[in-house]
């Protein structure tokens, strides 16, 4: 329902009722323009409308270039997860499908398979992994680089299946395609976690924020007198709002709202590779539905 997405926001989300608040701060702020025009300083900072005109047409520049930056960042993010999703049932299904692997090197490299995404979830939030990940690792690996150390254990135990002739070099070269896709958005993750927007041109977006809104109701009240506290909380709410969601859409493996849901994901991928496994080995049930 319209008026529930666009109301029920203001309450439930942690982002938007924080934005809210500063914009009723700024709303008490404009009081002080209406009781200056009520006093004899009613001509003291007196600012020309016109100079919001000029302030507006800059920060409108700061904030597309800002908003459209971090988006791209987000949904590049979205892409590289959604590559992972794509390389880990290729993957399988080479893997379980194309190659009569044995059953004990088939459930080791299942769950190998299925721990790389939420390693990679907990090395990007920069939290150690999890225990079900870590019983595949051991100690220093889990500690170190654990999606690389993870692909290694791949790597590896595709070696000692090729040395055992399981594996021939023309598999081993068409799964070695969606393992390299594996590290390949590791790596584009790790570029987009560890390169933030230049902190120079955030600054000067703030700073036009804070400018134009410092003397936004100076510039109005004589025109709109008690019109101005609505008009300078509008005008608040959605200029701190396009900063503050692009802020938090710069980082997007995050906790919050705004962020990709990486749970979801490696549960997903978690579904797809053990329906592709048990599939192979006859065992077969239903595929979820999983985001892609």
């Amino acid at each position: 329902m319209p008026i529930r997405d666009t109301l029920t926001p203001l309450t439930n989300s942690r982002t938007l009722s924080r934005v809210a608040i500063y914009s009723t701060l700024m709303g008490m702020y404009a009081l002080l323009a209406i009781w200056k025009e009520h006093t004899r300083y009613a001509d003291f900072a007196d600012f020309p409308a016109q100079i919001h005109a000029a302030l507006t047409l800059v920060l409108g520049w700061l904030l597309v270039f800002r908003t459209n930056a971090a988006y791209t960042r987000w949904w590049e993010a979205r892409t590289l997860w959604g590559s992972l999703v794509n390389a880990s049932r290729n993957l399988s299904a080479k893997l379980f499908h194309l190659v009569d692997l044995p059953e004990e090197s088939r459930r080791r490299m299942e769950k190998l398979i299925i721990a790389f995404p939420r390693a990679l979830r907990d090395h990007l939030r920069r939290q150690p992994c999890d225990r079900e990940t870590a019983k595949l690792l051991d100690d220093s690996e889990a500690g170190a680089h654990t999606p690389a150390a993870i692909v290694t254990r791949l790597y590896a135990e595709l070696g000692r299946l090729k040395s055992e002739r399981i594996v021939d070099a023309n598999e081993l070269r068409l799964i070695d395609v969606e393992l390299r896709t594996m590290l390949d958005v590791c790596g584009a993750c790790e570029r987009i976690l560890n390169t933030r927007i230049v902190r120079s041109y955030r600054t000067f977006a703030r700073q036009c924020i804070a400018l134009d809104l410092a003397t936004f109701p100076w510039g109005i009240v004589e025109s709109f007198r008690w019109w101005t506290v609505p008009l300078t909380m509008i005008t608040a709410y959605f200029l701190f709002g396009l900063e503050t969601v692009a802020e938090h859409i710069e980082e997007p493996f995050g906790f919050d709202e705004d962020d990709l849901d990486l749970d979801a994901l490696c549960r997903g991928i978690e579904t797809s590779v053990t329906q592709i496994t048990n599939s192979a080995s006859g065992r077969t049930r239903p595929l979820a539905e999983t985001p892609v």
